[in-house]
């Protein structure tokens, strides 16, 4: 993934399994990615020094990591606080983002920012290279600290999602991204970004209604 900048906060993290490295370079016209980043950890890190701020972070890898096979997701990498996610599944894409920012709030942990966006990339070593890397990306970097910013082009893959509620269509201008990304915050309908009883986030993975796209604006 191209960066124009270092990264915040720790160095990049790799893990050293050959495997990653000999597989062949695979062409996919879609995929759905995820990143998700810590608000805040500068700031954590001047609190905590820099040790403190690093368990954090792991703290939060391993919460995210635990909730993957169930979403039919896999982690490519984590960059200082960032994770890099690649979904199979639009719908559980969108779901995972919503139950990390849930789940990290009620543990207490520096709020999660999330992006979603699926688009066209490419992969090469293990990792993943291309304009849908860039642009979910950047709406992570574009989202608030809570906030799960999903784009039309993900809410379309996804198609109906009965207990998801999508906010207002803004257009986001990100950086290097020529063109206006369209996105909408997510939420679950029934309660928003609060704290969700036992079991709901868990039904909400294997949910699908069928029709068209169901929205609240606003």
């Amino acid at each position: 993934m191209p960066l124009d900048s270092p990264p915040r906060g720790l160095h990049t993290l790799r893990y050293l399994d050959s495997r990653r490295y000999v597989t062949p370079s695979v062409v996919a016209e879609q995929n759905t990615f995820i990143f998700m980043d810590l608000v805040g950890f500068t700031a954590l890190s001047a609190e905590r020094g820099d040790d403190g701020a690093a368990d954090v972070a792991l703290l939060f890898y391993e919460h995210v990591r635990r909730l993957l096979a169930e979403h039919r997701a896999e982690e490519i990498k984590t960059i200082g606080d960032a994770m890099m996610i690649r979904g199979e599944d639009p719908q559980l894409a969108i779901c995972l983002g919503l139950r990390v920012v849930d789940e990290l709030d009620a543990r207490r942990l520096p709020p999660v920012r999330v992006g979603v966006h699926t688009g066209s990339a490419v992969q090469r070593h293990g990792d993943w290279y291309g304009a849908g890397v860039n642009v979910a990306s950047r709406l992570c970097s574009a989202a608030g600290g809570g906030e799960v910013l999903v784009s039309d082009a993900t809410r379309d893959a996804a198609g109906s999602l009965r207990r998801v509620k999508l906010g207002e269509r803004e257009l986001h201008w990100l950086k290097n991204v020529p063109e206006p990304v369209a996105a909408r915050p997510a939420s679950l309908r029934e309660c928003g970004r609060r704290r969700i009883p036992g079991g709901l986030l868990e039904k909400l993975t294997a949910l699908r209604a069928p029709g068209p796209v169901q929205e609240v604006i606003g």
